[in-house]
């Protein structure tokens, strides 16, 4: 990162995001935002997601700091390491989704998504959907509680719950992820190019109503659902690439592994079966194919 950089400073309110920005504020001088050229945020993912939608049309490189508890989108906090870590940042650039929904009124609504689009029931009834990309039928008919269409960077949120894939932040991708899919069940989703044009059609609107969220923007009613990256708007982050958060796989894993030693813990007869779950995790990565990684327990002890 350039040593010239001016940073427009904010954080949420907890105690711990006003410590780091306390401390912070001691060797780096704060600039007000039409002045600075680099927004450091320092809080959690949800507030890193709020502050994207409030400040990206400035066209700035945001920073984040996390104070938070995964902390996906920020990097590590260091109280000796400050400026270190700042010239180490390196930028990343993603684009958002945009999300057209037309709605049983014929009425139409936009928004963008940084992590995805959801699109869930709205009933006690299941959805019953259809999706292409562009003029390809993906899915005739998924009857599940709704799908989600994410970016790589929220990848690691409501799609990993799914048990979607983690895509690399730089992997160009976007993923389609069902939730608890009834018809047809083995389904597990489907990995696109971020070129792709993904529609979604309601194929029941009086019976099966479904609403359609980008991150926290909700339609409800819709009738097509219309969902691709927005070329226009690009988000530039900036990470510490040989700091241990930059790769958000690897926090996964370490949450298995604290999972695996949690259940060595259990006195009773399930220790056993659940010491033999195995942790699945699709990774891909720009450089390669898919890599899966299918580990035991013991493996994950031996290796993280």
């Amino acid at each position: 990162m350039n040593q010239n950089h001016k940073f427009h400073i904010i954080s949420d309110k907890t105690k711990t995001s006003q410590y780091i920005k306390k401390n912070i504020l001691k060797k780096i001088s704060k600039h007000k935002l039409p002045k600075s050229n680099c927004i450091m945020v320092i809080g959690g993912d949800g507030f890193m997601l709020n502050s994207l939608k409030k400040y990206y049309k400035f066209k700035k490189p945001f920073y984040g700091i996390n104070a938070g508890s995964y902390g996906f989108l920020m990097n590590k906090y260091s109280k000796e390491k400050t400026h270190k870590n700042l010239h180490l940042a390196k930028p990343i650039r993603i684009n958002p989704l945009k999300m057209i929904v037309k709605n049983k009124f014929n009425q139409t609504k936009k928004s963008i998504a940084i992590n995805e689009v959801s699109v869930l029931r709205q009933s006690r009834q299941a959805s019953s959907v259809c999706i292409f990309n562009g003029k390809n039928k993906i899915i005739k008919k998924l009857v599940s509680d709704g799908v989600l269409v994410t970016t790589p960077a929220g990848s690691t949120a409501y799609n990993l719950s799914v048990h979607g894939p983690i895509l690399n932040l730089e992997s160009k991708k976007i993923v389609i992820s069902p939730i608890s899919p009834f018809r047809p069940r083995r389904w597990k989703g489907k990995i696109m190019s971020e070129k792709s044009k993904i529609k979604i059609e309601n194929l029941n609107i009086k019976k099966r109503p479904i609403s359609a969220v980008a991150d926290n923007y909700e339609v409800r009613n819709a009738k097509i659902i219309i969902i691709e990256i927005d070329k226009h708007y690009i988000l530039r982050f900036k990470f510490i690439q040989n700091g241990k958060n930059f790769d958000p796989p690897t926090k996964v894993l370490k949450e298995a592994h604290s999972f695996v030693f949690s259940i060595k813990k259990v006195p009773n007869r399930c220790s056993k079966q659940l010491m033999a779950l195995s942790f699945q995790i699709l990774i891909f990565s720009p450089k390669s194919q898919f890599s899966r990684i299918s580990r035991s327990p013991e493996f994950l002890e031996n290796h993280i």
